[in-house]
């Protein structure tokens, strides 16, 4: 690529022109954006959007796209007219559950620095004097939230990157993507072709259509809102100017799935609450028709009991009736996500997909970071193109999943709710086995994994068994069972079988694979045959971008276990051309077993001719064996802190395997384990979940884990960046807190607080720690606060929890137990 390249980008929205302006500003000048509409209202969804935006969302990422958004916009100006008025936002609660989703709202803002304050019935009613006292039980007020102007907002970007040498030509559809080389070369319309080094996806719901021509599936489905404006409203009269069109906060009245807004003396409404409405793009108009094609025919019959909700509110309107009313369409992805990142076999093709108002500048923004500098300032694992698996790019998988998240657009959703079809999708060879034993299975990329098992339940009425099992609140309670904490403490005590079957596993082989991944991690794993070495993934900024488990199981054979597609995609981008190393996901054909706890030598050694004693299988080594008639990969590591191993195997012998050890188990007392009960094990190691505990936003040193590094071994990505740097250079920390109330238990993403009561850190990962009768919560704190001893307080559902800073690792410190 040259050091200015040619810069495509296809959609003159809000989102390609902030990113016009946003690479123009870091100095790619030669951008040209393609718009097949009229300039700048394009008939996309920026045309008709509502303009609300809230910046508080329980992902970090989601809210920093929108705090920027509201820094930009603030200040931008469109020949004297505002591009954004900052009204401030009012969630309101009609119910006591919502009085309790605000509060963990409320902790969220504290985390992700948004200005925010719950506020009684009476201050509702105070800022928006529209709404029923009676209705109203309280709310969460967010000052620095409002109104974007969604067409201005673009075209005064479009007029600064024009300013800097970009250019915008409308009525220019796209009717092709050339390439060559496996590289994007061009892009072809109805005017002739436009030469690009790099092509800009930033077409909105056209997305998929264009992703077809590049080879590409973008997985979103265009999808029909209603909205509506009333006729005018007494109440509102001289409140507002049509230049102005609002003054009190925007308003969410979520239990009923409406939004609200003023438009000089009307209100317009918007409404969640109907079915589904997704739209085929092949029945959409053509852009610059009588018709707006993101506009479709409003249906009463959906609208109207919103309707009647919002009177019910608002009961001023209930002298109006709606003046007129619209469907607007708009994207929603499977996971609810944006779509941001390189199409994996089609270098320099690029999309920024499913993007609304509200997160437009900061997607922009972390795009240009992104394509100029090789990384974003913002994590955007969680948004990334190739985070998908294949069985979910699935047609009905995209279009069951993305409805399902217009459903549940305003709906309270636990942070463990798994959706609840297409399943089951992915299951493992112990999948029946787990059945008959009643396991209670959440949904993670697509598999099917057991939470506890129901057969446990005896083990509550055993002696001894349920010490350390207090009880929970109802938020923590749900999708969880005292069950997890008797066979968390079974592990401890005995033997338990853990499917590790849906975690990611990769093979590298082939001439260069060594080398291949000493220059991709930072750990040394130029090691003899048969060593299992832990390592990370950094970017070239010294950002953690995973964690792996790298096991030697040939001089050019390597197996891999890692988080996710983005670890595939990585490591694939990353060969160099022409090479003979292959990178395959071999997860789908095999399975993995862990067997752990101080009696699973005595359970496996039996089964196998190989030697499995601590002299003869160290930990973090490998080798191949026979357990009973399968074949098995073991590798000695324990991610709960115990003896034990990991047995891979083929996926058609996998139910023979569990079939073994769990026979020949039964006379140590052996039980099947759930992911609840690894969440605790793991935390009381102070093991790390990679994109949970940490991000590409940490370095390893901040987060711990400078062990895994071997500055040492020779050059690698992201060493220079971490030279000088330290464990006392760490500016913050990730350190294990525990609560002092043994029945409390957090979930995760809570604001942390000094003792003056600032949130100064968050919490990550939690869970109750059954051996050590403490509940832990991990989280990022100043260097200055995160020596042991210091008092802190965890702010859960609107109360601080008293907490203080734990040594780790908080269970067997000598690792007596996992080295026996």
């Amino acid at each position: 690529m040259t050091a200015h390249p040619k810069v495509v980008i296809v959609g003159a929205g809000i989102v390609g022109c902030a990113l016009a302006d946003e690479l123009t500003a870091r100095g790619w000048t030669d951008v040209t954006v393609l718009e097949q509409g009229p300039l700048f209202a394009t008939g996309g969804s920026s045309s008709h959007a509502p303009g609300l935006v809230f910046q508080t969302n329980s992902s970090k990422t989601m809210t920093e796209f929108a705090q920027y958004t509201v820094d930009k916009y603030t200040a931008l100006t469109l020949d004297g007219q505002w591009c954004f008025r900052q009204v401030g936002g009012l969630e309101v609660a009609t119910t006591p559950e919502r009085v309790e989703e605000l509060k963990r709202k409320h902790g969220y803002a504290a985390s992700w620095g948004v200005r925010a304050e719950l506020v009684d019935a009476a201050r509702c009613v105070e800022l928006h004097p529209l709404l029923d006292r009676r209705q109203v039980l309280g709310g969460l007020h967010t000052p620095d939230d409002g109104l974007a102007k969604a067409l201005r907002a673009a075209e005064a970007q479009a007029r600064l990157a024009t300013g800097r040498g970009a250019r915008f030509l409308g009525h220019h559809a796209v009717t092709g993507i050339e390439s060559g080389g496996g590289r994007v070369t061009a892009v072809t319309t109805e005017h002739g072709s436009f030469p690009a080094d790099v092509v800009v996806s930033c077409a909105g719901f056209w997305g998929p259509k264009l992703g077809a021509m590049a080879g590409l599936t973008v997985p979103l489905v265009p999808m029909a809102h209603q909205y509506a404006r009333s006729t005018p409203l007494a109440a509102l009269a001289g409140h507002n100017s049509e230049l102005l069109e609002a003054s009190k906060p925007i308003l969410r009245h979520q239990d009923r799935d409406l939004y609200f807004r003023e438009h000089a003396d009307r209100v317009g409404i918007g409404s969640y609450a109907h079915r589904p409405l997704p739209v085929d793009l092949d029945g959409i108009a053509a852009p610059g028709g009588p018709v707006m094609p993101s506009v479709r025919p409003f249906t009463e019959e959906d609208f109207e009991p919103s309707w009647l909700d919002a009177r019910t509110l608002l009961p001023a309107l209930a002298s109006t009736k709606v003046e007129e009313g619209f469907n607007g369409v708009f994207s929603f992805t499977p996971d609810g996500f944006p779509l941001l990142g390189e199409a994996p076999e089609l270098r320099g093709f690029w999309v920024a997909e499913a993007v609304w108002v509200t997160h437009s500048a900061g997607v922009a923004r972390a795009m240009a970071q992104w394509l100029v500098d090789g990384r974003s300032q913002t994590d955007l694992h969680e948004c990334d193109l190739n985070r998908f698996e294949q069985v979910q790019l699935a047609p009905s998988y995209v279009h069951r999943r993305s409805c399902q998240n217009f459903v549940e657009v305003y709906d309270i959703i636990h942070p463990l709710q798994p959706m609840q079809e297409p399943r089951p999708l992915r299951v493992s060879p112990f999948h029946a086995r787990q059945r008959e034993l009643g396991a209670v299975f959440l949904e993670a990329s697509g598999w099917e994994r057991p939470h506890w098992f129901e057969a446990n339940a005896s083990l509550l009425t055993a002696a001894g068994e349920t010490a350390g099992i207090p009880g929970r609140n109802a938020w923590a309670s749900r999708y969880w069972s005292p069950i997890a904490g008797a066979e968390a403490l079974a592990t401890r005590s005995r033997v338990a079988l853990y499917d590790m079957t849906p975690l990611k596993r990769l093979e590298v082989s082939g001439p260069g694979a060594l080398d291949l991944l000493q220059r991709l991690t930072t750990n040394q794993l130029d090691k003899p045959v048969g060593a299992v070495t832990y390592t990370l993934l950094l970017d070239a900024s010294g950002g953690v971008r995973s964690d792996l488990t790298v096991a030697r199981l040939g001089p050019d054979r390597f197996q891999v276990g890692a988080n996710g597609n983005l670890d595939l995609d990585w490591l694939t981008r990353h060969l160099p051309d022409g090479s003979p190393v292959q990178v395959r996901d071999i997860t789908g054909g095999t399975c993995c077993v862990g067997v752990w706890g101080p009696l699973a030598r005595e359970l496996v050694q039996p089964l196998t001719e190989a030697d499995f004693s601590h002299r003869g299988f160290g930990y973090f080594k490998a080798k191949q064996a026979y357990v009973g008639e399968v074949p098995v990969t073991a590798m000695r590591l324990s991610y709960v802190g115990e003896l034990g191993w990991e047995l891979y195997t083929t996926a058609d012998a996998g139910q023979r395997l569990w079939d073994t050890l769990w026979e020949a188990g039964q006379r140590l007392g052996v039980v099947a384990a759930g992911r609840s009960a690894f969440n605790s094990l793991r935390l009381e190691k102070g093991y790390r979940s990679w994109g949970a505990d940490l991000t590409a936003e940490h370095n390893p040193y901040e987060a711990g884990l400078g062990f895994a590094v071997r500055m040492d071994k020779g050059d690698f990505l992201g060493r220079e960046a971490l030279a000088g740097l330290g464990e006392e250079t760490a500016a913050r920390r990730l350190v294990p807190l525990l609560l002092d109330d043994p029945h409390a238990v957090v979930m995760g993403k809570e604001p942390v607080r000094a003792d003056g009561g600032a949130p100064v850190g968050y919490v990550t990962s939690a869970a109750y720690g059954y051996t050590i009768s403490r509940s832990i919560a991990y989280a990022w704190l100043p260097a200055s606060l995160a020596a042991p001893g210091t008092r802190v307080g965890v702010e859960y559902f609107g109360e601080v929890l008293p907490a203080v800073v734990a040594a780790e690792p908080l269970f067997d410190p000598g690792m007596a137990r996992i080295r026996a």
